[in-house]
């Protein structure tokens, strides 16, 4: 059970959220750098986005083999590995780099250093146990998740009330969890961007959906847990991650209640009142307000044509962005906390925490 519980903390949790931070130091930062470039005299910046992006395979599969902490002939032949993983996969691209680059990477550890002409061989068996996956299991990745996004985005456009509430509570569960949503997103690529292969409107909804679920932990969080953390847990989470209370939370899960019924009344409002849909990053769906990256997501999807987004962007919109994102969360969030407060539920020092 040990061995199981090490094997799944290496992979889906150090990997994936390794996973995530390379996505977001290529694609996502690539994006808001092209979003800046439609500033006039700023297109050079839109020019540096477009070369963030491009890498963002090597940079996934890089960050996954740095995390596992293999040999440095191993992380930088992941890169190549990363590159051919996420263009052979397609619309699963970055779940093809995420399986694909962890073989490719423990396979090249083993042979790191083994020998006297390790410069050759570490990158030889990296690239090739990479290469080989690549070519011939990434294409069933992306179809596989093809499938997947194809049934979720109709789904969204079928059932929009029970995929809005599902999207949004299980999304914003894996925010809190030692997991990462913002990889999960982009795995199942949760947006309707033009950009995305596989993109449809119903995706674009289910994007609306898990921005709102992921806003709704972090916000309630922050809120609920002011009194035991004051000004600086409000940030930490609010605008940091609401996995801060992960060690709360195994004490006593109770306290997980009042962000998690808060994802559930955002998210279909945000998928049947105000129509919030994702044409942004798939990444971005997964983020909340961590660095307010979910909202900038939505944003940034009605700016840039290329997105793909059609809709006239009104007051609504915005209004929606606000209250789906900052207002409803923190609302709801602290309605429920008080009955559950006042009848013992929670006490002071629950939320605490850790310094």
């Amino acid at each position: 059970m040990n061995t199981l519980k090490k094997y799944l903390k290496r992979y889906f949790i150090t990997a994936m959220s390794a996973m995530a931070q390379g996505l977001f130091a290529s694609l996502l930062i690539g994006t808001i750098f092209k979003a800046l470039g439609m500033i006039p005299h700023l297109e050079v910046l839109a020019e540096i986005g477009g070369f963030a992006q491009a890498v963002a395979g090597p940079a996934m599969a890089a960050a996954i083999a740095f995390a596992l902490k293999c040999d440095p002939l191993v992380v930088f032949s992941a890169a190549a590995v990363g590159y051919a993983a996420n263009s052979i996969g397609g619309a699963g691209g970055p779940l093809a780099v995420f399986f694909i680059a962890i073989i490719a990477a423990e396979l090249g550890q083993l042979v790191s250093k083994k020998t006297k002409v390790d410069i050759i061989v570490t990158p030889f068996v990296t690239l090739l146990v990479g290469g080989l996956l690549s070519v011939f299991v990434a294409p069933a990745i992306g179809t596989l998740v093809g499938y997947v996004s194809t049934f979720i985005g109709w789904a969204a456009t079928q059932a929009p009330l029970i995929t809005g509430l599902a999207v949004s509570v299980v999304m914003g569960i894996a925010l809190t969890l030692p997991i990462s949503s913002a990889a999960i997103c982009a795995g199942l690529v949760l947006t309707g961007s033009a950009l995305a292969q596989g993109s449809s409107e119903g995706l674009a909804i289910a994007g609306g959906a898990a921005v709102a679920g992921c806003c709704a932990q972090m916000v309630g969080f922050a809120v609920i847990s002011y009194r035991d953390n004051g000004v600086g847990g409000l940030l930490s989470q609010g605008i940091g991650t609401s996995m801060l209370q992960m060690p709360n939370i195994i004490k006593k899960p109770v306290i997980w209640l009042p962000p998690i019924v808060a994802s559930a009344v955002t998210g279909p409002l945000a998928t049947c009142v105000f129509g919030m849909k994702m044409y942004g990053a798939a990444i971005n769906s997964g983020m909340g307000t961590c660095g307010l990256l979910g909202p900038i997501g939505i944003v940034l999807g009605w700016l840039d044509p290329a997105n793909g987004y059609t809709g006239e962007v009104g007051v609504k919109d915005w209004l929606g962005l606000v209250l789906i994102c900052f207002i409803l969360p923190a609302l709801v969030s602290y309605l429920v906390y008080l009955p559950m407060r006042k009848l013992g539920f929670i006490k002071d020092g629950d939320m605490k925490l850790e310094k």
